[in-house]
């Protein structure tokens, strides 16, 4: 494991620290979401527009000079959120050391949360299970169809670039099989 998503739940943060050991990026989506909840209405499309240029830099030097902008520019204006963005800066792009194709999939959830929303409908339809192994089995085979969509009809990775990840891990020495994760 190189690096892990999820949003800035503390609990899950030291799980992700005692248990995987890894890298942890905050979710970019739910960190925007949080930031607009710590302005004005009026604020809003103005915070948002800056922010989301941050992630749009070409790579993490550019980031880092984007963010600190914002973050002066912001501080008269909304010094909470300015000083929440400087706070996260290492949080919101640890993903730019990875590959460029895979920026867009790794600073945020939202491939995930569009699973698990998938797992919710089909689970409403059927409503009443008998068991808890038939909602199991419907929930793993939709996990099953999902990773068989991304293998074969539309690669949510590409091989070229997880190869250049897994190259760069190698070299560092990062690369490390696990037979079994540890209980928290």
């Amino acid at each position: 494991m190189q690096l892990c998503v999820s949003d800035a739940h503390e609990g899950l943060k030291t799980a992700i620290a005692k248990v995987l050991g890894c890298p942890w990026q905050r979710c970019t989506v739910h960190f925007l979401r949080d930031m607009l909840g710590h302005c004005t209405k009026a604020q809003q499309p103005m915070i948002a527009t800056a922010i989301r240029q941050i992630f749009a830099a070409e790579n993490v030097g550019e980031a880092r000079e984007r963010l600190a902008g914002v973050a002066a520019a912001l501080t008269a204006t909304a010094p909470k959120v300015a000083r929440l963005l400087e706070a996260a800066e290492d949080d919101l792009l640890a993903y730019m050391a990875f590959p460029r194709e895979h920026w867009t999939k790794l600073r945020s959830t939202n491939p995930l949360e569009r699973v698990n929303r998938e797992i919710g409908r089909r689970s409403d339809v059927v409503g009443i299970y008998p068991n808890d192994a038939a909602l199991i089995r419907l929930a793993g085979s939709l996990l099953i169809e999902q990773n068989d969509e991304w293998l074969v009809m539309r690669r949510y990775l590409s091989e070229e670039s997880m190869q250049l990840v897994l190259t760069r891990a190698a070299d560092a020495g990062g690369i490390v099989e696990v037979s079994a994760l540890p209980a928290a």
